[in-house]
């Protein structure tokens, strides 16, 4: 059975922890270091490793400091780079080539946004759960098998990120610019519906924007799409 923590989601700062009863992961770290260990509640010495993403901040802000802590960070070469990272406790990992950390496989794959070199990352247990983690991505290009747990970008809708817009809430280049880079409730929807969900036991919507989303809405039109239990990150 996996734990699944949400201790920050959005634009302010995302990070989650998932332990699979043996191995405590943490999936990035975009709050400060002492918050992340009063969250964890001082437990951040049981990590096994931390995968980032990509290097912007609300993902990557403390990972220098996770790095002097004696906690492994994996992420792509690109996110390193772009951080300006470099030390002993620092991995590199490449899309779709596996690698074991602590007690779960971890395939990253390629994700489309404004950094580097972004991924996203399915985590298998030995126990045969499949977690899909994907964030801030324009769309996805890939179909997944036996997945059991899901954590999914849901940043806006085109509905109400249009209307924000019209209204002068939202200018038109950002508009364009979260376009470009972030999953729409509608990219979900496509891509839920082209992926085998028979085995899923729950889906983590994450990465929800304040002002372009709507929580409910996003619940219940997901939870109607696929009669399955549909939490809201925030």
């Amino acid at each position: 059975m996996l734990d699944i923590k949400v201790l920050a989601s959005g634009s302010k700062g995302n990070c989650y922890t998932v332990n699979d009863g043996r191995s405590t992961l943490a999936i990035e770290c975009g709050l400060p270091f002492k918050q992340i260990q009063q969250l964890m509640g001082f437990r951040t010495s049981e990590l096994s490793g931390l995968v980032l993403s990509h290097e912007h901040l609300d993902h990557a802000k403390s990972a220098n400091d996770i790095a002097k802590a004696g906690i492994d960070i994996y992420a792509s070469a690109g996110t390193f780079e772009a951080l300006g990272l470099t030390g002993h406790r620092l991995h590199v990992v490449r899309a779709l080539e596996q690698f074991t950390l602590g007690t779960w496989a971890v395939l990253p794959f390629d994700t489309v946004h404004d950094a580097k070199e972004p991924l996203g990352f399915l985590l298998a247990s030995q126990t045969g759960e499949k977690l899909l983690y994907l964030t801030d991505t324009a769309y996805c290009r890939y179909r997944f098998e036996g997945l059991t747990h899901l954590m999914v970008e849901c940043n806006y809708a085109k509905d109400l990120i249009q209307s924000n817009v019209e209204s002068g809430a939202v200018p038109a280049e950002m508009k364009s610019r979260i376009v470009r880079s972030h999953f729409s409730l509608e990219n979900v929807k496509g891509f839920l519906r082209a992926n085998d969900l028979s085995q899923v036991q729950e889906i983590h919507l994450i990465h929800c924007s304040d002002a372009n989303s709507d929580a409910e809405r996003f619940k219940r039109e997901i939870q109607e799409l696929t009669g399955k239990p549909v939490c809201i990150a925030g």
